[in-house]
């Protein structure tokens, strides 16, 4: 099993971590700053611009798609780990967040010529964002099958109605495609009734109804709510073949939870990072606060917790990489549960040992914990996944 990285990814290693230092960190005042000074929460900072061009001229672009970037998933691991340390930042900076990144890979494999021409190239040169639609405020969404909207042929057109939200990007001026997933044949077999459609942002009967905040933040991005009525878009916009959509949302959120999952180990780094610098700068009770045994003891788990976590997200990297991510499905479930969770224990200790300064602005800890704990949510929530670890486990009994 080999977890390491090459020369060359070693080498990307270095240059984005000497990225973040000197660019990337420093811009996350400014970025705030840009943004309450809007008008629009939702346009994109200008020094997000800078950022973008800084990444791209020192060769860290499009480094999570195996086809351009050369890396294996191990490899690509490792960095996404560094994005995490700024997650609203350098994701963005390198075009390496989501959800563009499940969106590109899907229009890389499933997509036409003519869709990958028109979405897909724009996509991979930053020209444009896109949004996926597939979580509905009606229904239970963690089973896909529940999902309500609907997909409809009529002639040479495909017609969309529903309601879905937690959309996330479509409230970016930058936003030209949703990727809409209805069902086209509610009768069929549960897992074949679901299709996906490119369905552009600007198309007639798209209303984005409002967009929601997470534990009182409002993301750039936005993750709106959006009504579909009578939208309708020609019928080559179907993603792949009708019927296929469940399967292509599986294939989408699997790697798409290998990122998450090592974004996750990088902002518990950060956490980690902050609570020691905290608690050698603190003194209370005599002397410095990293003196307490409870304290020491914070640090120690924290430490303990995030190597395992760290372990067992690259070994299903691996796994992928040597065995594809369906043989790896039960390890994708566990590091998207174990990852998150340990992200939201190591930022909810560094939030204690700051005291009120942990949950103010002044630091960047509390907007880290809320995503921390909304990654327990997204892309399938705990309790999906773990029945699918224990699944594995049981089927090895019956």
């Amino acid at each position: 099993m080999q977890l390491g990285i090459s020369g060359r990814a070693e080498a990307l290693r270095q240059t984005l971590h000497e990225f973040l230092d000197s660019h990337v960190y420093p811009a996350e005042p400014v970025y705030a700053a840009q943004r309450a000074a809007a008008a629009d929460p939702h346009e994109p900072p200008p020094v997000l611009a800078d950022l973008r061009r800084a990444a791209r001229e020192r060769g860290l672009w499009n480094l999570f798609l195996p086809a351009l970037s050369g890396l294996t998933n191990v490899e690509y691991a490792h960095l996404a780990e560094l994005t995490g340390r700024s997650a609203h930042l350098a994701p963005q900076a390198l075009n390496c967040s989501a959800p563009d990144t499940g969106n590109m890979e899907l229009l890389h494999m499933f997509g036409t010529p003519a869709q990958r021409e028109r979405w897909l190239d724009p996509l991979l040169d930053g020209r444009i964002r896109s949004a996926f639609a597939m979580t509905e405020p009606a229904v239970a969404s963690s089973d896909a099958r529940n999902i309500t909207t609907t997909i409809r042929r009529d002639g040479d057109e495909y017609v969309v109605d529903g309601r879905k939200w937690w959309t996330t990007g479509a409230a970016d001026p930058r936003c030209e495609l949703l990727i809409v997933m209805g069902k086209t044949d509610p009768d069929g077999e549960p897992h074949r009734q679901q299709s996906m459609l490119l369905v552009p942002r600007d198309t007639p009967g798209v209303e984005l109804v409002r967009t929601l905040s997470i534990f009182g933040y409002e993301d750039q991005q936005g993750h709106c709510e959006i009504a579909f009525r009578d939208v309708r878009v020609p019928a080559d916009h179907l993603l792949g073949a009708e019927g296929g959509g469940f399967a292509m949302a599986q294939a989408r959120l699997g790697p798409g939870r290998i990122h998450h999952a090592m974004r996750a180990i990088g902002m518990a780094e950060r956490g980690l990072d902050l609570l020691c610098r905290r608690a050698l700068d603190r003194d209370a009770f005599g002397g410095p606060l990293a003196d307490q045994g409870m304290v020491r003891a914070q640090i120690a788990e924290s430490r303990m917790e995030i190597e395992q976590a760290r372990l067992l997200v690259l070994r299903t990297a691996w796994l992928v990489d040597t065995v594809g991510p369906r043989r790896a499905r039960a390890e994708i479930a566990a590091i998207k549960t174990v990852a998150a969770r340990v992200a939201q224990a190591v930022l909810d200790r560094a939030i204690q040992v700051h005291g009120g300064a942990g949950v103010s602005g002044d630091f960047p800890l509390a907007r880290m914990w809320a995503t921390a704990r909304i990654l327990r949510i997204v892309d399938g929530p705990d309790e999906v996944h773990l029945n699918t670890v224990a699944a594995r486990e049981l089927a090895r009994f019956r």
